[in-house]
């Protein structure tokens, strides 16, 4: 177990590093100038523009050799330094990500537990009743292929503000006239704004669960051991209880491979919703060029996912036999 650990460990951290160099090279890759965009924004003397900018290149080592950048990148990062903001100067990147990471974890865990176990759950019963899988199999193929844009937008007109519903806001984190101070409008307006993103994430992610569970349960109630343990008189539900065992391995492999798409689908949600979570942020800062920003926030989710990743790995080997098995006789 222990060398199984280390190895898994090992190829997440190569992981780690092949992502993060392309985290820094990426964002440089972006046509523009950060320093022009942050000196548009400050009332300058005149003929005082060159000398700024020239200092400005200077303090952000944009004026340094692209390796001598990448080399300072790494030592940073090393000491949990992400560099000064550009979008929010001169705040540094962790505090202005740390205002709005709360925000997209409050959406991301819910909407991923949730859609998990309600789609496995939902996809389970449809398999075995006729009439609820010829509900469940058509919808679910609609939510899964459905973009989070334009699930986002056709939530907003049948349910928010302006639209048909006209129940709940189309934009922001909260209203804008208060203040967070915890006290039950504070968090009631915390609710309403939240819930169209969660429900955009939550609906195509339970689609999919949905359907590959509902298609693995039909699989194993066909195997040899089911028709076994039926020919041995074993309980219906008994057999069912196995089948759903043996059907979510799969699943939980899935959900590694998910957690990737469905941080995108929450980066275009928090867009489309102008909700001020790490979507939302990545959006103003490939406005304003802040290589350092973007730097921070796709750090962020890459520590995220892979970390997501390992435990589902780690937790693998713990509901499934078969793998302590062939580690031990590794």
């Amino acid at each position: 177990m222990r060398r199984y650990l280390l190895r898994k460990l090992l190829i997440y951290i190569l992981t780690f590093f092949i992502a993060a160099t392309l985290d820094w090279v990426l964002p440089r890759l972006v046509p523009g100038n950060p320093i022009q965009q942050l000196l548009a924004k400050i009332e300058l003397q005149p003929g005082t523009y060159n000398a700024t900018y020239k200092l400005y290149m200077h303090s952000f080592g944009f004026d340094r050799p692209w390796w001598d950048q990448y080399l300072s990148f790494w030592k940073a990062l090393f000491h949990g330094n992400l560099g000064i903001s550009i979008y929010d100067f001169p705040k540094p990147v962790t505090s202005v990500i740390a205002d709005y990471v709360l925000f997209t974890l409050a959406l991301l865990i819910p909407a991923i537990l949730l859609a998990y176990y309600a789609g496995n759950k939902v996809g389970a019963m449809a398999a075995r009743r006729k009439s609820l899988d010829n509900t469940v199999l058509p919808v679910g193929y609609l939510l899964t292929a459905t973009a989070y844009p334009w699930l986002a937008l056709l939530l907003a007109f049948l349910l928010a503000a302006g639209g048909i519903g006209h129940f709940f806001p189309i934009s922001g984190g909260f209203a804008y006239g208060l203040l967070p101070n915890w006290d039950w409008a504070f968090v009631w307006s915390l609710m309403t704004h939240w819930f169209l993103p969660f429900l955009t994430l939550f609906l195509v992610a339970f689609g999919g669960w949905a359907i590959g569970m509902r298609n693995l349960i039909i699989y194993e109630l066909e195997s040899d051991y089911t028709h076994y343990l039926e020919a041995l008189g074993a309980p219906s539900r008994l057999v069912r209880k196995y089948a759903y065992r043996n059907a979510m391995l799969p699943q939980l492999t899935g959900l590694a491979l998910q957690l990737g798409v469905i941080v995108g689908g929450a980066i275009v949600t928090e867009v489309t919703f102008a909700y001020p979570g790490l979507g939302y942020l990545i959006f103003q800062a490939v406005g304003n060029d802040d290589y350092f920003l973007l730097q921070g926030i796709f750090l962020f989710i890459i520590v995220g996912v892979l970390a997501a990743n390992f435990i589902v790995d780690i937790v693998y080997v713990i509901v499934d036999p078969r793998t302590r098995v062939g580690i031990s006789g590794a």
